[in-house]
């Protein structure tokens, strides 16, 4: 019999439990969602289980609060961790999830020891910085989550601002998932005419603007809830891409070993990426100005990986962890 593929996603807030809906719907794989409040992963697991006659979809999804359950997993996503709240930066969440984002990387990884993982916790450059470490994991199977959400985002307002389809605007955003993020306005087309011949610069200045925004935004709409729906979609197009072997080209943060001039840091590039993780970082040439914001933005990153706790390579504890990563 072959052996059906599985993904593991841990967390089973609003964002966790939406990446698993979406990777159900589209028969990726069976889903395990792993959640340390009893019952609530279960619970999830079971509604959405029950649904899968109407989609249709068949997957079988199932929850635990016992690692041993999530073992042989092809894709590992973590979204766990303390939420962003109003008025709070995602760095400011970078202590209390770093712990939360190790231990549990940890524990995965000894249960899954050859999958891809995925991370969506804040801030994202540097928790899979921290999941990397603390799996010992090659950095290619380690990856974050937030270009392909930040760039989706891009594309559907500028869509909404031209009154065209979501399917026709292609964009690219790359740097730190953060205020410094880099649209790459240049690049950005609507049917492959520059979306600089159709927006005047104002305009397009307000849609970057927005787009560095986006998840506050929300934020600010749906109190205390954050962004979920694009964050689980964005989720389940990295996971296809890895299930399926596909190849793509997709911007996330990869750990960078002197591309881009920059080394030992995870952040925002193009990076294709398949079965084994990411099979290669693309080095685009950049214009001095878009050089510059995107090591302004690594800059910033830098700055919060050398505020994780000295001790967090020891063995930590997880008894805080909240449900769900935020974005």
């Amino acid at each position: 019999m072959r052996r059906r593929h599985r993904i593991t996603i841990i967390g089973a807030g609003m964002t966790g439990a939406t990446a698993a809906q979406w990777c159900a719907a589209a028969e990726l794989a069976d889903v395990v969602l792993y959640d340390v409040v009893p019952g609530l992963a279960r619970g999830k697991a079971l509604d959405l289980y029950e649904a899968t006659p109407l989609l249709p979809a068949d997957a079988r999804v199932f929850g635990t609060e016992h690692w041993d359950d999530t073992a042989g997993s092809d894709v590992v996503v973590i979204t766990a961790g303390a939420r962003r709240r109003p008025g709070h930066s995602r760095t400011e969440l970078l202590a209390v999830n770093a712990r939360v984002v190790g231990e549990v990387a940890r524990q995965a990884a000894a249960a899954s020891p050859d999958a891809v993982f995925i991370v969506l916790t804040n801030p994202v450059d540097v928790m899979a910085y921290v999941a990397m470490r603390a799996t010992g994991l090659p950095p290619q199977r380690v990856v974050g989550q937030a270009g392909v959400l930040d760039t989706t985002r891009f594309r559907a307002f500028v869509a909404a601002e031209l009154d065209v389809s979501v399917e026709d605007v292609r964009a690219l955003v790359i740097g730190g998932h953060g205020d410094g993020m880099v649209p790459l306005v240049r690049l950005a087309q609507v049917g492959g005419v520059p979306l600089t011949t159709l927006l005047e610069a104002p305009a397009v200045e307000r849609l970057v603007a927005r787009t560095r925004t986006g998840g506050a935004e929300i934020m600010e709409l749906l109190k205390p809830t954050t962004a979920y729906c694009a964050p689980g979609a964005a989720l389940t197009e990295m996971i296809a891409a890895v299930l399926r072997d596909k190849g793509r080209v997709l911007p996330a943060p990869a750990y960078l070993r002197g591309e881009y001039g920059l080394h030992g840091l995870y952040t925002g590039v193009p990076i294709i990426l398949g079965a084994e993780g990411v099979r290669r970082v693309v080095e685009l040439p950049l214009e001095p100005q878009e050089r510059a914001a995107f090591l302004d933005s690594a800059a910033e990153v830098r700055a919060a990986m050398a505020q994780l706790p000295r001790d967090l390579w020891a063995r930590t504890d997880a008894d805080g962890m909240a449900s769900g990563g935020r974005v």
